[in-house]
Order: C-alpha cells, then sequence, then structure tokens
C-alpha cells in the first residue's frame, strides 16, 4: 500500500495538533500508521510498547483496547491504522492534523 503523499492527492499539512501513537516495532499497521503520518507531515509520539507491560497497560487503559496501533489526535481516540486511514479516505484527517483553529485575539477599545 502506497502511503506516499501523492498517493492520497494531497500536499503536505502542516501538523498542529499533537499526536500520540502507541505501537510495537514489527507491527505492520503500526508501521502502516507511521508512513500514513509521516506522508502527511505530522510528527507524533511513539510510545514503545513492545516490551514495556506497563505502557501497554497504560495504553489499554487509555484506549479501551489492547490492540496496537492505538493512536491519538489532540485529546481524539483515533483507535488504529484501519480508522486513521478511514479519516483519510473521509478527507477528515487533514483537518485534525492541523488541529483547532488559532483563537482570535480581540480588542475592546475604550476610546
Amino acid at each position: 500500500m502506497d502511503q506516499s503523499p501523492s498517493a492520497h492527492g494531497d500536499a503536505l499539512v502542516h501538523a498542529r495538533a499533537q499526536v500520540t501513537l502507541y505501537s510495537t516495532r514489527l507491527c505492520p499497521y503500526c508501521q502502516a500508521a507511521r508512513r500514513l503520518l509521516e506522508a502527511k507531515g505530522a510528527s507524533y509520539a511513539d510510545i514503545a510498547v513492545d516490551a514495556d507491560p506497563e505502557r501497554r497497560a497504560q495504553m489499554a487503559a487509555r484506549a479501551g483496547r489492547h490492540t496496537v496501533p492505538q493512536i491519538w489526535i489532540g485529546e481524539t481516540h483515533v483507535g488504529g491504522f484501519t480508522d486513521l486511514a478511514a479519516l483519510e479516505q473521509r478527507g477528515e484527517l487533514d483537518a485534525m492534523l492541523a488541529g483547532p483553529p488559532p483563537a482570535q485575539m480581540t480588542f475592546n477599545s475604550k476610546e
């Protein structure tokens, strides 16, 4: 499966949202999730749970799932790679990776 930006027909996204990926080194779905996030230009925290039962337990408690990968964009639990790929296919991933719009500053002028 080609995960390059051109395979998705769009340019790199300037990601602002914090992305967290719980993964193992050899899991093919974890590798696919990394490739898709990298193709989107998203930086992410990759938390390896291969040989760390405490981190795996933390992931399972947080996600309610035991399988890897488990992915969060901001505070939103996306799920696994198939869920991430579905967001991309529906055209929703870029907006999630961009994060919320910056807060608008308002000035009250008291003249």
